[in-house]
C-alpha cells in the first residue's frame, strides 16, 4: 500500500514538472502547438483546439489534395477565373500554360492565390467543388474543427481550423515525397510568357533554423501572421504551428528548440539483429531460421530509453510449407507494459512440407501404438 502511495506521489510530481515546463514556454501566438512527427504526440500546446482563420497555410491542404488527385506533369491552360485573384500572386496570364508541378511550386513558395484557383479548377472543375474535396480529406483525417471554403485562405467566416488540426494536416502532407521536396525548396524557376519566373520560398526558417525542412507561411489582417514549420535533427522530426503570432519566427525557434532538447531518436534494432531458430511441424526440416529483415527506430522523450523492455511473440508451432520472408512473429517493445513499437520476425529460409502428406498422421498413429 505504501509503495502504491509513493508511486502516485511520484507520478503527480512528474506531471506537475511537465506542466511547469510547458508553461515555461512563452510564445506570442494566440494559438500554438508543437507535435512529434512519428507519433503525433503533443509536446506543447496553447489554445491549440480553438477554431481560428489560417490564411495561406490553407495551401498545405490545397497542395496535398492536388498531388493525390492530379497529374503533376500535365500542362494546364490557365483559366480566366485565376487571373487577377486578390492577394499574393505570380500574375498568371490568360491562356498561358504551366504544369501542375510548376503551379504547386508557385502555390507553396510564393503563396500564389492565382495558382491556387488554377489548381482547384483543373482538379475539380470549380473552386467550390475543390473546397468540397478539401473538406472530404479533412473528414478522412478525422478533423472535426476544420472547414474549407476556398483553396487560398482569403478571409471567410466559414473557413477555419485549429492549430492542432493544422499540425495533423501538415504531418499527413509531409509523408508525401513530392510535397516534402517542394516545401523544402528555397528557390525555383518556372516559365512565363515573357521568359521565366523566379520563385522564392517565403519560409525564412529554411535559412535561419538548423534542420528546417518546411512548410508554409500565411497572413491576412484578420488571421494575423500564421506559420507551419517542420524541422529534423538527429532523426527527431517536429512540426510546429502558430496562428495569429506577431513574432512567429521567434515562436517557432523557441518551440522547435524546446522539442529537440526534450526528445531523442533511438535505434531499437538494425537489420539482422535478431536471429533465432523456431520449431517447424510437417516440414522437411524440424527447425527454421528466422530473423528481422528491417531496422527499427523510435523517437522518445529523453530519459525513457532505460525503461524499454522487449519480448518475442510467436505461435507455438509453425506449419510447413513456409515461404522465405513470411512473417512468423514479432518483437514487442514496451515501457511499463505499454507497447511503443514492434518489429516483424520473418522466415529467413523456405521450408517445404514432407512429400508424403500422410506421413504425419502415420507417425501420430504409431505413437499411439496403432498401425
Amino acid at each position: 500500500m505504501l509503495k502504491k502511495l509513493l508511486f502516485c506521489i511520484s507520478l503527480l510530481f512528474s506531471l506537475a514538472f511537465l506542466c511547469m515546463q510547458a508553461c515555461a514556454l512563452e510564445v506570442s501566438a494566440k494559438n500554438a502547438v508543437l507535435i512529434e512527427y512519428e507519433s503525433g504526440d503533443i509536446i506543447f500546446s496553447k489554445n491549440s483546439s480553438c477554431r481560428a482563420p489560417m490564411a495561406s497555410t490553407t495551401k498545405i491542404m490545397t497542395a496535398i489534395v492536388a498531388i493525390e488527385n492530379g497529374d503533376l506533369d500535365k500542362r494546364i491552360k490557365i483559366p480566366s477565373e485565376a487571373i487577377g485573384v486578390e492577394g499574393s500572386s505570380i500574375y498568371l496570364q490568360d491562356g498561358e500554360e504551366l504544369t501542375l508541378r510548376e503551379l504547386l511550386y508557385a502555390l507553396l513558395l510564393e503563396s500564389a492565390n492565382d495558382a491556387s484557383v488554377a489548381i482547384a479548377i483543373e482538379i475539380a472543375g470549380s473552386v467550390e467543388k475543390f473546397a468540397e474535396m478539401m473538406n472530404d480529406k479533412a473528414r478522412e483525417l478525422g478533423l472535426e474543427d476544420t472547414n474549407f471554403t476556398n483553396p487560398h485562405g482569403l478571409d471567410d467566416e466559414s473557413h477555419y481550423t485549429t492549430a492542432y488540426d493544422l499540425a495533423r494536416i501538415a504531418r499527413y502532407a509531409m509523408q508525401n515525397p513530392c510535397f516534402c521536396e517542394i516545401v523544402s525548396t528555397k528557390k525555383e524557376i518556372i516559365p512565363s510568357l515573357d521568359g521565366q519566373r523566379v520563385l522564392i520560398n517565403h519560409n525564412k526558417l529554411l535559412k535561419s533554423f538548423e534542420g528546417a525542412i518546411g512548410i508554409k507561411t500565411g497572413f491576412t489582417k484578420k488571421s494575423g501572421r500564421c506559420l507551419v514549420s517542420c524541422a529534423e535533427r538527429d532523426g527527431v522530426r517536429l512540426i510546429a504551428v502558430t496562428l495569429n503570432a506577431p513574432s512567429d519566427w521567434n515562436d517557432h525557434a523557441i518551440m522547435l528548440g524546446h522539442g529537440f532538447n526534450e526528445y531523442e531518436h533511438l535505434s531499437l534494432a538494425d537489420v539482422g539483429d535478431y536471429v533465432l531458430s523456431l520449431h517447424c511441424v510437417n516440414g522437411r526440416k524440424d527447425e527454421i531460421i528466422c530473423g528481422n529483415l528491417s531496422a527499427l527506430g523510435i523517437t522518445l522523450k529523453k530519459g525513457l530509453s532505460e525503461q524499454i523492455s522487449a519480448r518475442f511473440e510467436c505461435e507455438r508451432f509453425l506449419f510447413a510449407p513456409i515461404k522465405q520472408g513470411t512473417r512468423v512473429g514479432r518483437i514487442v517493445y514496451s515501457i511499463n507494459g505499454d507497447e511503443i513499437a514492434s518489429l516483424d520476425i520473418c522466415a529467413l529460409e523456405r521450408v517445404l512440407p514432407i512429400q508424403n502428406k500422410k506421413s504425419i498422421f502415420e507417425r501420430i498413429f504409431k505413437r499411439h501404438g496403432k498401425n
